[in-house]
């Protein structure tokens, strides 16, 4: 006895519907991406502490010695 295919199986969804969630998931890596740098920014241009710290140091000069002499040789044979 030959029996009718059963309909009870799900069919294959439709290529268009794969593409628009494709689509869907790649707006959404960009928009965290964007998120993400903006997040960061906001973080690098926050304001920071109002109290000004400022440092004085007085630096002694080291002992300067004086040049080397220079050292001329004449050889005139072997």
């Amino acid at each position: 006895m030959l029996e009718r295919p059963s309909r009870d199986h799900p069919r294959a969804r439709p290529r268009r519907a794969s593409y628009v969630r494709m689509s869907i998931a790649a707006l959404a890596l960009v928009f965290s991406f964007l998120l993400g740098i903006a997040f960061a920014r906001t973080l690098d241009e926050r304001p920071e502490d109002g109290r000004a710290v400022t440092s004085v140091r007085t630096l002694t000069p080291l002992p300067q010695e004086g040049p080397t002499p220079t050292v001329t040789v004449t050889v005139t044979g072997p």
